[in-house]
């Protein structure tokens, strides 16, 4: 019905409204009652985000994209045994998230697993890093 980038808007955006919403609760001291819908719009729309980005492919989760999104993950589930700290923790989730959205390909791509570079077939920046690897592998054959 609709494509892989619409929901991926859409779920982008609906994340970072109830990820904002959370954020300032905290700031502001809003009870954490008031906040639960927050919470899991955030988890919910987080998790469908990875999935959609994952898609059957696992290099997702040993990328540096997977990564980022896994430690932002573990951050968030630590507040509840830190809850005192739950401010801190969570302005470094949207530090750890703007730095991923806009890391280089070459970082977002990048397999700690199998220590290279592996393109997605269409997201952000896989043209270029296509394009840079393709440049890379002519400089190798031309010494």
């Amino acid at each position: 019905m609709f494509s892989p980038r619409f929901w991926n808007i859409a779920l982008r955006t609906a994340h970072i409204a109830a990820m904002g919403v959370l954020l300032g609760g905290h700031a502001f001291d809003v009870p954490a009652s008031r906040l639960t819908l927050a919470l899991w719009c955030t988890v919910g729309t987080g998790l469908a985000l990875g999935l959609l980005e994952a898609g059957l492919r696992l290099e997702w989760f040993h990328q540096g994209r997977g990564l980022t999104t896994l430690a932002k993950l573990i951050l968030v589930l630590g507040v509840p045994w830190l809850w005192d700290y739950r401010l801190p923790i969570l302005l470094a989730v949207v530090v750890l998230a703007s730095v991923g959205s806009h890391m280089p390909a070459r970082f977002r791509y990048y397999s700690v697993l199998y220590l290279r570079v592996i393109p997605s077939a269409g997201g952000p920046g896989a043209a270029q890093i296509a394009e840079e690897l393709a440049q890379d592998g002519n400089a190798e054959r031309s010494q």
